[in-house]
């Protein structure tokens, strides 16, 4: 695991030989602005899923520090109560700069743990707000946390939360403004549904338009949103919540929008896999020419395009 996490020794080669042994594994994301109660409730699904008998992975990304590349790594303290549950795998992991909420080798420890034979996977994110994308990615069931009188309502409209989240948790619900907080999710995501439908004649979740076959083949019910209200500190409202999690499950299965999800996962998969393999292997290539070009672009003899374009051509041409 050490390795995959650092990409050091033949990572690629171990992720390679782990590949047959994945794909069972479900992936829930639980995102949303800090101190709404991620970890606490990422505790209480881990307690839940244990009681239903399923294997639980957790991969726990914490903010690291801009000097030190750190992470204070608490999302393990706060989960400690399952720390000798041989059936439960707790991975806490520093972002190391990475932006989008998650590290970069955050899917690569998914897959350790679909292999190992966990059911379910939690992926607790940062908590940075407008840059919590990355986790739709990776996650079959995107949860989004919002805690009463955080301002979690305007943060959602900026970011274009709507987009990215399957079900909405209206955690800490035992203080004033909760039901508040539900009314105006459930506005917003009407207001959505109201917006995908202008204009076209059916549309899946994230905006998949079905043609007329295809409606023919396959339900045509979009998934609306669900509003849960949950009080985490006490286990209230988690039962309600992974039922709505179990029905968004059940509703990708048989739908198209769940068969578009899936395609765009192993396209993106493959993306960012490619991706990151180029970057490496370009900066292995050019060597000390990068530091030497960032020296000129300080000293003002080079713009940074000019630059970088020199940089890529001197990888084309080695």
């Amino acid at each position: 695991m050490r390795d995959i996490d650092d990409r050091a020794g033949d990572w690629l080669g171990a992720l390679a030989d782990l590949h047959p042994h994945t794909g069972r594994a479900w992936i829930i994301g639980v995102t949303g602005n800090p101190g709404a109660g991620k970890s606490t409730l990422t505790d209480q699904l881990i307690a839940h899923y244990r009681k239903q008998g399923q294997r639980v992975g957790v991969v726990a990304v914490d903010p690291s520090s801009p000097f030190t590349g750190g992470a204070i790594l608490g999302d393990r303290i706060r989960m400690q109560r399952h720390a000798l549950d041989a059936e439960v795998f707790i991975r806490s992991m520093a972002t190391r700069g990475q932006l989008g909420g998650l590290s970069r080798s955050t899917a690569d420890v998914v897959r350790v743990l679909d292999a190992w034979g966990a059911g379910v996977i939690i992926v607790e994110t940062v908590g940075v707000g407008q840059d919590e994308l990355e986790i739709a990615r990776l996650a079959h069931s995107t949860l989004v946390l919002m805690a009463p009188g955080m301002g979690d309502e305007v943060q959602a409209i900026k970011a274009g939360i709507l987009e990215i989240a399957d079900l909405f948790v209206v955690n800490k619900a035992d203080r004033e403004g909760a039901d508040a907080t539900v009314r105006d999710l459930e506005m917003m995501v009407g207001m959505n549904h109201e917006l995908l439908h202008a204009g076209s004649h059916s549309f899946g979740h994230h905006g998949a338009q079905l043609d007329r076959e295809a409606e023919r083949k396959v339900p045509t019910e979009e998934w609306f949103t669900p509003v849960v209200k949950t009080v985490s500190s006490r286990g209230e409202g988690v039962a309600a919540l992974v039922e709505a999690i179990a029905k968004h499950r059940a509703w990708l299965g048989v739908t198209r929008a769940g068969e578009e999800r899936r395609a765009s996962r192993a396209r993106d998969e493959l993306r960012l896999v490619f991706r990151d393999l180029l970057v490496e292997d370009a900066l292995t290539k050019v060597g000390g020419a990068l530091e030497a070009a960032a020296d000129r672009v300080l000293a003002r003899e080079f713009d940074p395009y000019r630059a970088a374009r020199e940089l890529l051509t001197l990888y084309r041409e080695g």
